[in-house]
Formats: structure tokens, C-alpha cells, sequence
């Protein structure tokens, strides 16, 4: 070892690439899949819960348990391998027996899960499944079965990884309440080999089971997106004068436009989980479909023919909703900014009206102070001449002077001076 200090983090990270090996198959032998999902916020629910389910499966059958944290469990639980993963928003389950029944996808393979077990599962099951893996009898013969256990319509069969596996399915929900899947291997098929094609089966029901929430959720939305975009579509009429009746005012406008921006923003804050998730599910769906590198089979449908006429329109419904609310927002957004400009500028012309009549009324405020002032002026001055009167009397009994001329001598001064005083205040205030 390097005298150097490792990453707390490192052999986690290193072991996480190996942590959910392929199981390792042998013909003819049979495997049940189950998916449990918490019905709401599957993806912050509380995950002990879910280790919780497994711990009491694997006491029925005195199995170790997992690991603290464990994301993960593989196996023995009596005549069974279980390969038990935790995901995101889901938990799957699956057993491995060997042998095949007499009767093709017999339901009895799921009672080694227990009845009072599913019935407390922390969640509901949002797919399930069985697989049923044969040695390869012949194109004619599995032509024939495929006939027998399949609907024709639906069912898609190709040969994968060169021809060594055969592999078949309708998607469809049996009697049972499970989907059928039929494994046929070739002599050069090994047991890993096997165990993947297997694992992806599942998994390609799995994500094409979890992208369809997607559809469910645009389908639930239908009428209210289609409400609002009714409703932004007569705002944006009545914003153009193309509607008839009186102007509706632009402050009233504004206040309707922003109620729909608000929904529409909860709408897609709503949905932007869901559609990320949609999106990512549907690659996973294709991934696993393109790894098994298909070959068509007597002129059947491939799985990736079937999800190409089947699954992708449903996905591409998701992406033009998503487009669709991605659009409504933004129109919504730039009616908001044009109307926001329109209510300023009537507001800014109602400043200005409002503007000129201050100005108006300022002159009129400025003549009446000039009166007012001119008043004050012979208010002042009266009673200015009389304290200068009172004070000079006395010098003009002196020197002759009567106080009649006294008077009309100190009344000019004594209102020139207070004129220009006032002027004085005034000129310093302004």
C-alpha cells in the first residue's frame, strides 16, 4: 500500500459498480418479479420501511439480513434465490427457481411470496411478472408455443445476442395480474449470459411501467391545461382590442394574467419531477432494449418495434405536454412584461397630468403668496411706523416738529424698509 491517505469514500464508490451483480442462470428454471412503489413522493419516502418488508421476508425463511444502508440484497430463501434492489422510487423483488411448471406461467411461483407479506407491503405494486426460461426446442415448435401463451396482436418475439436466446412477450396482464415473458436459450448461452437477459426482462417492464406515469399524469392535467390555455388566449385577445365590449382596464388585465402565470408555474413545478423521471425511464427502456442487440424472428415484431409503435407515442405525448406548458409560460411571461409596460406608461401619462396640475397649482400658490406678501408688507409697515413714532416723538417735539409730519416722513422709509426685508427672506428661502 502507498504511504498516501485514501478518500473516505473511495472503496464505497468502487464497490457501488459491483454491488448488484447478474444473477446466474441455468435451463430450464423460472423467475417472479414484483415492483412495489409508495403510492406518493416515492422518492423521498422513508427507505427503512422498505428494508423493514424485506427483513420480515427473509425471517420467514431464517435468511441473513442486509447490511445497514444496503440498497441491495442477494440470496438463498428456501427452494428460491431472491435478488432484492432499492431504486429511486421503487423496490423490486425477484426469485429464481429451477424447473418450469407443467403449466406455463403458473401464478403458484408467486406464493413464496406470502399473502399477509404483500398485503403490508409500503406501497402498492406497479408491475409483476414471470419468466419463464426453457432450452431452445426448435423455431417451429416456439413459434407454436409463443401462439399458445401469447395475443397475437401484441406479442413481440426477436433472437438476441447473436441468436443465442429467444426471447418473447405481449405486455400484457394475465388473469393472475402479471405480465408473461418466455426465454428460450440456445446451447451457447451461458449462465450469466442468461441471468442478464433475464435481469434486463425485467427491468425493461420495470422502466416502461414507471415512464407510463408520465402519460398518467398529462391525461389528469388534460382539461385544466386546456382551461388556462383558453383563458391566456382571451387575455391576449383583449390585450390586442380584438375582442368586442368595452376595454377591460390594463391593471385589471395584469392581475388576471399573473393569476394564470401562477398556475401554469405550479403546474409545471407539479409536473417537472414526473417528466424528468418519464424521460429518464424511457432511456433506461431503450438502453436495455438496444444491449440485447435484437434479430427479428419469423417476421415478428421486435421489443424495440413494439415500444417504437406502442411506448413512443405515449412518451412523446409527455414531451409535447411538457413543451406545451414550457410555451404557455413563456407567452404568459412576455404578455405580463407587455402588459407591465403598457400599465406603466399610462402611468407615467396619468404622472404627467398629474405633474402639470401641481405645477398650475404652485403658481397659483406663488401669486397668492405675492398678495399675501404685499398685504404683509402694509400690515408690517403700519405697525412699524407707529413703535418709530413713538421713539422719534420726543426729538421731533424738540426740534419743532409736529407729529402729523413726523408721520408722513417715516411712513415711506419705514415701508420701504419693510419691503425690502421681506425681499431679503424671501430671496434667501429660494
Amino acid at each position: 500500500m502507498p504511504p498516501i491517505e485514501d478518500h473516505p469514500l473511495r472503496y464505497a464508490l468502487a464497490n457501488e459498480l459491483h454491488a448488484r451483480p447478474f444473477p446466474s442462470l441455468k435451463a430450464p428454471c423460472h423467475a417472479a418479479f414484483i415492483a412495489i412503489k409508495q403510492e406518493v413522493d416515492a422518492a423521498a419516502r422513508d427507505r427503512d420501511k422498505d428494508r423493514a418488508h424485506l427483513i420480515s421476508l427473509l425471517d420467514r425463511y431464517g435468511a441473513s439480513h442486509p447490511q445497514p444502508g444496503a440498497t441491495h440484497w442477494f440470496g438463498k430463501i428456501g427452494r428460491h434465490k431472491l435478488k432484492w434492489e432499492s431504486h429511486t422510487e421503487f423496490v423490486t423483488y425477484t426469485l429464481f427457481g429451477d424447473g418450469v411448471a407443467e403449466r406455463p406461467f403458473d401464478g403458484t411461483t408467486f406464493e413464496a411470496f406470502p399473502d399477509d407479506w404483500l398485503e403490508a407491503a409500503p406501497g402498492v405494486r406497479i408491475t409483476s411478472a414471470l419468466v419463464r426460461i426453457e432450452q431452445t426446442p426448435g423455431e417451429d415448435k416456439i413459434f407454436d408455443k409463443l401462439g399458445d401463451w401469447f395475443v397475437p396482436e401484441s406479442l413481440a418475439c426477436s433472437h438476441v445476442l447473436d441468436e443465442s436466446v429467444t426471447i418473447a412477450g405481449d405486455f400484457r396482464i394475465d388473469e393472475n395480474g402479471h405480465m408473461r415473458f418466455a426465454v428460450f436459450v440456445g446451447e451457447d448461452c451461458g449462465p450469466r449470459r442468461l441471468g442478464r437477459v433475464v435481469q434486463r426482462l425485467c427491468e425493461i417492464e420495470t422502466y416502461k411501467s414507471m415512464s407510463m406515469l408520465g402519460l398518467s399524469r398529462v391525461r389528469s392535467m388534460g382539461s385544466g391545461l386546456t382551461h388556462i390555455d383558453e383563458t391566456l388566449t382571451e387575455i391576449m385577445s383583449q390585450m390586442t382590442g380584438q375582442m368586442a365590449g368595452p376595454a377591460t382596464p390594463a391593471d385589471e388585465t395584469l392581475n388576471s394574467l399573473l393569476q394564470v402565470s401562477s398556475e401554469l408555474e405550479a403546474l409545471a413545478a407539479r409536473s417537472a419531477y414526473r417528466f424528468a423521471a418519464t424521460a429518464a425511464y424511457e432511456t433506461l427502456v431503450n438502453q436495455r432494449i438496444d444491449i440485447l442487440r435484437e434479430e427479428r424472428f419469423r417476421g415478428l415484431q421486435t421489443f424495440s418495434e413494439f415500444m417504437m409503435r406502442r411506448f413512443d407515442p405515449a412518451m412523446r405525448t409527455v414531451k409535447a405536454t411538457e413543451t406545451r406548458i414550457k410555451s404557455m409560460s413563456g407567452r404568459a411571461t412576455r404578455a405580463s412584461d407587455l402588459l407591465r409596460t403598457r400599465v406603466d406608461v399610462e402611468r407615467s401619462a396619468q404622472n404627467q397630468t398629474l405633474l402639470e396640475s401641481m405645477d398650475k397649482r404652485a403658481d397659483l400658490q406663488l401669486r397668492l403668496q405675492k398678495t399675501v406678501e404685499g398685504l404683509s408688507v402694509v400690515a408690517i409697515s403700519y405697525y412699524a411706523v407707529n413703535l418709530v413714532i413713538y421713539m422719534a416723538e420726543p426729538l421731533g417735539d424738540a426740534a419743532g416738529v409736529s407729529k402729523l409730519v413726523l408721520t408722513s416722513l417715516m411712513t415711506p422709509l419705514v415701508i420701504l424698509g419693510v419691503w425690502w426685508l421681506v425681499r431679503r427672506i424671501r430671496e434667501k428661502m429660494e
